[in-house]
């Protein structure tokens, strides 16, 4: 049997990572400033993680949500802490598509509305609801359209008023710093504007926070530099480092009801176990501190090299774009430079490190781009 051919491969094969490194077999090292689509959080291979999912397996790995398992219920504790969300409720799932997929089932079932309001560039995933929120036709199948979710330019609150003031939206989504867009970060005040309008409008706001989240910006969520709270917040990636893990985390006002969401493997015990190490090292490490002070001499820096344009982010999740073909870019720094980044699009360059990345790393980083574009 093949494999389906839907991945562009780089032709490197890492087998065992530490810290913000990677390697080859044959030992080379490459700095890793892509975390494999921001998903490692706290380092690879960090040793309070690998202890803890080792100490787990070893005694269970899985049972169904239909026994009680109190390695959910720590983490959701730790989670609310962290967060600033103690207050809310946790639906634990498999990914971050997956995420998307039950806060807009929520959002519908709890206004007993249809209709779903996104926005142009955004990026929720490539499964059924996710990705009909995704502004990404070549992804969206003839199964997957539909007219019950409808776009707006970020940034419009005008247009959004529009459309909310129909009564006829269950949610707006919206991520907390767009990724895949490129990093784009909506304005503050539109983010204010838009939680003022949904409540006037009854409609639930949800915040993306699958790749923007988990201290990535500087901050545990990425909204939180606008200072608002929506009704449901999506996670994932970070999470738990690696091991697949998503989380919608609720507001109080969402009422339960037996049997509206549900998942087999969500919040298993080798999950939690992941997902509470890489709490407890976020914490024990300041590394949400330290996403903020490395990401920012990161950005200053950036700025002061007159081939990138528009260097952009927060924290440890940063973009720029040079003139020019930024995959050829990529490929030299991944082969010349033994460095991973990550793209999106012709021109745009993405960051999206380990949160632990020291100033020395970003250094080796800012003087491989000065010495490739002169």
């Amino acid at each position: 049997m093949n494999l389906f051919d839907v991945y562009s491969l780089f032709d490197i094969e890492p087998v065992r990572g530490e810290g913000s490194y990677v390697f080859t077999e044959d030992g080379t090292r490459y700095l890793d400033l892509y975390g494999g689509h921001a998903v490692i959080s706290i380092g690879h291979a960090h040793p309070t993680y690998v202890k803890a999912i080792s100490d787990q397996v070893s005694r269970l790995g899985f049972y169904s949500n239909s026994v009680h398992n109190s390695l959910q219920e720590q983490f959701a504790q730790k989670l609310g802490k962290a967060s600033g969300y103690d207050d809310y409720s946790l639906f634990l799932c498999n990914s971050g598509a997956e995420a998307n997929e039950n806060a807009i089932k929520l959002a519908s079932f709890t206004t007993d509305r249809k209709k779903i309001l996104a926005f142009s560039h955004s990026f929720h995933g490539r499964t059924s609801g996710a990705v009909a929120a995704t502004d990404n036709s070549k992804i969206v199948s003839p199964f997957n359209a539909t007219d019950n979710v409808e776009f707006c330019e970020l940034g419009d609150i005008e247009t959004a008023r529009e459309k909310l003031s129909s009564k006829e939206f269950a949610a707006a989504i919206i991520e907390g710093i767009q990724g895949v867009a490129g990093i784009r970060v909506p304005d503050d005040e539109f983010l204010r504007q838009l939680r003022t309008l949904t409540k006037e409008t009854g409609t639930l706001l949800i915040l993306d926070e699958i790749q923007s989240g988990y201290g990535r910006s500087g901050k545990f969520f990425a909204h939180q530099y606008a200072g608002i709270r929506p009704d449901i917040i999506t996670c994932a990636k970070g999470i738990a480092n690696g091991f697949p893990m998503g989380a919608v985390l609720i507001s109080p006002a969402i009422e339960a009801r037996k049997g509206m969401l549900g998942t087999t493997f969500g919040g298993n015990h080798l999950a939690c176990a992941a997902a509470i190490a890489v709490l407890e090292v976020m914490e024990q490490e300041n590394l949400i501190e330290n996403a903020a002070e490395t990401g920012e001499y990161l950005l200053n820096e950036l700025k002061r090299i007159p081939a990138l344009k528009d260097v952009r982010g927060r924290g440890l999740m940063i973009g720029f774009d040079i003139e020019g073909s930024a995959s050829d870019l990529r490929k030299k720094l991944l082969f010349d430079k033994k460095i991973f980044t990550g793209g999106a699009g012709a021109s745009t360059v993405r960051l999206l490190p380990a949160l632990g990345l020291s100033k020395d790393q970003a250094d080796t980083f800012l003087n491989a781009i000065k010495e490739l574009l002169g």
